[in-house]
C-alpha cells in the first residue's frame, strides 16, 4: 500500500505504469478522481479494459477509502489541491484528469488552480454545481444524527438502474457495503464540499479539451444537467452511457471505457 502526507491527512494511493522516480514511459498519465462515497477499486475494470496503452494514477480522496479524514468540513479546492500534491510527488508533468460527479467537481478545480497538470478532462456525472445547498444540509444533518446505513437504499436507486439492484448481484451488494463503511466524517466533509462548489463561472475558461459523459439513466446527475455542463466548456464533447446510472465505472464499465477511449484517441498528445 502506498501513502502520501498531504497537510493533516495521508492519501492512500496506487499507481500503474509509474514507478517512484516518475514515468516508467512515455504513455500519457490518467488520474483519477472518485465520486462521493466511493474508493479507488472502482476504476478495476475501466483499467482491464483500458489496458497498457496508458499509466494511471488513482487516489481515494481525504475522508474515503483508506486515506485519512483530517479536519472536515472540506472544500473542493482542498480536494483538488490533495490530487495537486499527489501529482507532483509523483513527477507527473501533465495527466488526462478523469473525474467522476465530485470528482468531476475537483477535475475543473485542479484545471483552475494547477493548469500546468491538465493535459485533458474527461467530467463524468458531474456539473458545475450539483444540488441546492439546502438538500447537502438536510443530508449531512441526518447522517450525523443516524449514520450512513439509512441512506444507501435511497442512493442506490440513483447509482444504480434496476436491472442492476438485485439480490443476487454481488457487485452491488459490494457497493452497498463500500458505501455505508464510509467514514461519516470524511462523507459529511465531502457533502458540504459539494454544497460550496460553484464553477458555473470557471467552466468557459477552461481551455483543455473535454469530454462530458453522463449515464442515460442517471438519478444524480441526470444527463441534461451534465448537457448544461458540456454548453459552459469551449469546444467540449457531450457523450451519454446506455443502460446506466451514476457509476458507470461499475454498471457499464467497457461501453464506458470505449466512449472515453474514443474521446482520447482525438488527442494530439494519445494519437498513436
Amino acid at each position: 500500500m502506498d501513502f502520501l502526507q498531504v497537510g493533516d491527512a495521508a492519501l492512500h494511493y496506487r499507481t500503474v505504469g509509474l514507478d517512484p522516480a516518475g514515468l516508467a514511459d512515455d504513455r500519457p498519465v490518467i488520474a483519477f478522481a472518485n465520486s462521493l462515497g466511493t474508493d479507488f477499486r472502482i476504476w478495476d475494470a475501466v483499467l482491464a479494459t483500458l489496458g497498457p496503452a496508458f499509466s494511471y494514477v488513482l487516489h481515494d480522496k481525504r475522508g474515503h477509502g483508506l486515506s485519512g479524514v483530517g479536519t472536515p468540513p472540506y472544500t473542493i479546492e482542498t480536494h483538488a489541491d490533495d490530487l495537486a500534491a499527489l501529482l507532483d510527488h509523483l513527477k507527473v508533468g501533465k495527466a488526462i484528469v478523469w473525474g467522476l460527479s465530485v470528482g468531476g467537481l475537483i477535475a475543473q478545480s485542479l484545471s483552475v488552480r494547477r493548469p500546468d497538470l491538465v493535459q485533458a478532462l474527461v467530467l463524468s456525472n458531474t456539473a458545475h454545481k450539483i444540488g441546492a445547498p439546502e438538500m447537502w444540509d438536510a443530508r449531512i444533518s441526518a447522517i450525523m444524527s443516524e449514520g450512513l446505513d439509512g441512506m444507501v437504499d435511497p442512493v442506490m436507486e440513483r447509482w444504480f438502474t434496476a436491472p442492476f439492484r438485485t439480490a443476487d448481484n454481488a457487485l452491488y451488494a459490494g457497493c452497498r457495503a463500500m458505501l455505508a463503511r464510509q467514514p461519516v466524517d470524511g462523507y459529511c466533509g465531502t457533502c458540504a464540499a459539494i454544497r460550496d462548489a460553484d464553477f458555473t463561472e470557471d467552466a468557459p475558461r477552461i481551455a483543455v479539451p473535454t469530454l462530458c459523459i453522463a449515464g442515460d439513466q442517471d438519478g444524480s446527475t441526470p444527463p441534461d444537467l451534465v448537457r448544461s455542463l458540456a454548453a459552459l466548456i469551449p469546444g467540449s464533447v457531450f457523450a451519454q452511457v446506455s443502460d446506466c446510472g451514476h457509476i458507470p465505472c461499475i454498471e457499464q464499465p467497457d461501453a464506458y471505457a470505449a466512449t472515453v477511449a474514443a474521446f482520447l484517441k482525438t488527442l494530439p498528445e494519445t494519437k498513436r
